[in-house]
C-alpha cells in the first residue's frame, strides 16, 4: 500500500459506510420488531403493499433525519458524551418521523405502549452501535490509517498547545512539523522545526497538507495573508489561533457586528429560545409527575415525622438568589429545629440543630423534594447551579470573581457540581471556587443530554449514599 493510500485509508468512504450500516441496522431492527409483534398477535400482519410502504417509510425517515441532524461520527475530534448525545438526538427525531409515516400511511395498527417500548429498545441498540462504530474508527486511525497531515506556523505557547491537543489521543492527525522565524524555538518546541515562515511554500510544496494552524503573534499581517492565500489556492483548511489565547484560555464564541468579528467570553446554549423551551417543558412535565405521584405520600410520611421530631412547620422556606440575582423563597422539608442562625449558617457535620428525621432526610436528599414546587412556579429548574442563601451570595460575590456568573441561568434542585464531588459543607473559599468552576462549565456546556445525565447520577448517589450529604 502506498503512503497516499495509507494516509487516506478509505476516508472518503467512511461517511458512506456509516450510512449504509445505519440503514441496514435500522431496517433489521424495525422490520424484525414488526414481524415479532405479528407472531405474537399484537398487530395485524401488513399486506404485501404495506410491507413495501413500511420499508420505504423506514428508509425515507432516515434520509430526512440525516438532513436535519448532524452526528459527525467520522470527525477527527468528537468526545464520547457528544457521540451519545448526538446519536440519541438523531434516533429520537428518526423515531418521531417513522411513527408519523406509519400512522399517516396506515401501514398497521399497534398499541402506543408497545410501540414506545419497542422504539426505546431499538433506539438504545442504535446508540450502542454508534458508540462501537466510533471506537472502531478511533482504533483504525490509531493503526496509522485515515489521518490528516498538519503543519503549525508559529513556535509559540499557543502552537505547543495545539500540538499537544492534536497528538494527545488517537484522533488521526500527523504533525509534519512547525515553522518559526526564530530557529532557537526548536530547543523547546515539541515537534520538528521545518524552517522560517518565508520557507513555508518551498518546504510544503511536495507534501499533501490537509490543515494549517497559524499561531503567529504580533504584527504579522503579511505572513498571515500569504498563508491564507496559499491555503485557499491549494484547498487546505486554514485555522488561525487568536493571540488572546496567551491570556484567555477558555472556550469562546464568535459573533459578527456586520463584518466585524466579536469574541464572546463564553458559549451559553440557554441563550437560545429553543433550548429554553426544551428545558422548561422538561421541568414542567418532570415536576408534575413527581408532585402528583411521589410527593403526596412523601408529604404525609415526612410531615408526620417532622411534627413528631420538633415543633414548627413542615416546610422550611428561605430567601435565596435566583436567575439574574432575583430573590425567591426556596422550599424544603424542615430538617432543623427552629433557630436564629437558619439564614446565616449552613448545616455542618453533626450539627446540633438537626433533628433525627432531619439527618435522614438530608442524607438521602428527601428534604429537597418540595423544590419541585419552585420548579413548577418557574423560580428553579430541576438541574442548574444550587441556589445559595442571600448571606452567602453577598459574601462570595466579593471573594470569587465568577460567582455571579452562576446566576445567568435558573438555580437547580441538583447540579453538575453536586454530582461531580462538590457537595456538603463549604469549609473554605477554595471549596466554593471548585463549585463555581463546575457551575460555569455547566452553563457553557448545557444540553438536554447533560441534564438527564446529572439527574441519573443524582438518583444513583441518593441510593448509594454520600459522605458529604449532611
Amino acid at each position: 500500500m502506498s503512503n497516499e493510500e495509507r494516509r487516506e485509508g478509505y476516508g472518503y468512504m467512511i461517511n458512506w459506510i456509516i450510512r449504509a450500516f445505519d440503514l441496514i441496522l435500522l431496517n433489521a431492527l424495525f422490520l424484525s420488531f414488526v414481524y415479532f409483534l405479528f407472531r405474537e398477535n399484537y398487530i395485524l400482519y401488513p399486506s404485501a403493499q404495506n410491507q413495501i410502504i413500511l420499508v420505504l417509510v423506514i428508509n425515507f425517515s432516515y434520509f430526512i433525519t440525516s438532513s436535519l441532524v448532524q452526528t459527525n461520527i467520522s470527525e477527527n475530534v468528537v468526545y464520547f458524551d457528544k457521540v451519545v448525545q448526538n446519536s440519541t438526538h438523531f434516533i429520537v427525531v428518526y423515531i418521531i418521523l417513522l411513527t408519523l409515516g406509519i400512522v399517516l400511511c396506515r401501514v398497521f395498527h399497534l398499541t402506543l405502549s408497545i410501540w414506545i417500548m419497542g422504539s426505546i429498545l431499538n433506539g438504545t441498540i442504535f446508540v450502542l452501535w454508534r458508540i462501537l462504530l466510533r471506537l472502531a474508527l478511533k482504533k483504525y486511525r490509531a493503526r496509522g490509517k485515515n489521518f490528516k497531515v498538519v503543519v503549525i506556523v508559529g513556535g509559540t505557547p499557543a502552537g505547543a498547545s495545539v500540538y499537544e491537543q492534536l497528538t494527545g489521543s488517537d484522533y488521526g492527525y500527523k504533525i509534519l512539523g512547525y515553522f518559526d522565524d526564530d530557529p532557537m524555538t526548536q530547543n523547546v518546541f515539541p515537534t520538528k522545526y521545518l524552517g522560517r515562515t518565508s520557507d513555508f511554500e518551498r518546504v510544503v510544496q511536495s507534501e499533501h497538507i490537509d490543515e494549517i494552524y497559524c499561531c503567529l503573534v504580533g504584527d504579522r499581517e503579511k505572513q498571515v495573508n500569504a498563508l491564507i492565500t496559499y491555503a485557499e489556492k491549494h484547498m487546505i483548511r486554514f485555522f488561525l489561533v487568536p493571540e488572546y489565547f496567551k491570556y484567555i484560555r477558555r472556550r469562546m464564541t464568535m459573533r459578527f457586528l456586520n463584518n466585524i468579528p466579536l469574541m464572546s467570553l463564553r458559549n451559553e446554549p440557554l441563550q437560545y429560545s429553543a433550548n429554553r423551551i426544551w428545558k422548561r417543558s422538561f421541568d414542567i412535565v418532570f415536576s408534575l409527575i413527581i408532585l402528583l405521584t411521589i410527593f403526596p405520600l412523601m408529604y404525609i410520611i415526612c410531615g408526620s415525622l417532622i411534627k413528631l421530631s420538633s415543633k414548627g412547620p413542615v416546610f422550611f422556606k428561605q430567601k435565596r438568589t435566583g436567575i439574574q440575582g432575583h430573590e425567591f423563597y426556596c422550599y424544603k422539608f424542615r430538617s432543623m429545629r427552629p433557630n436564629n442562625d437558619a439564614n446565616l449558617k449552613s448545616a455542618t457535620k453533626d450539627d446540633p440543630r438537626l433533628t433525627w428525621i432531619g439527618k435522614f432526610m438530608r442524607a438521602t436528599s428527601i428534604d429537597e423534594f418540595p423544590q419541585f414546587i419552585n420548579v413548577l412556579k418557574g423560580d428553579m429548574s430541576i438541574v442548574g447551579p444550587r441556589p445559595h442563601m442571600l448571606k452567602h451570595t453577598e459574601l462570595y460575590s466579593e471573594l470569587i470573581g465568577k460567582f455571579m456568573v452562576r446566576h445567568l441561568v435558573k438555580p437547580g434542585i441538583t447540579g453538575w457540581a453536586q454530582v461531580s464531588g462538590c457537595r456538603g459543607e463549604i469549609k473554605s473559599v477554595e471549596d466554593m471556587e471548585k463549585r463555581v468552576q463546575r457551575d460555569v462549565w455547566y452553563i457553557e456546556n448545557w444540553s438536554m443530554f447533560l441534564d438527564i445525565k446529572i439527574i441519573f447520577l443524582t438518583a444513583v448517589n441518593i441510593f448509594k449514599g454520600e459522605e458529604n450529604a449532611y
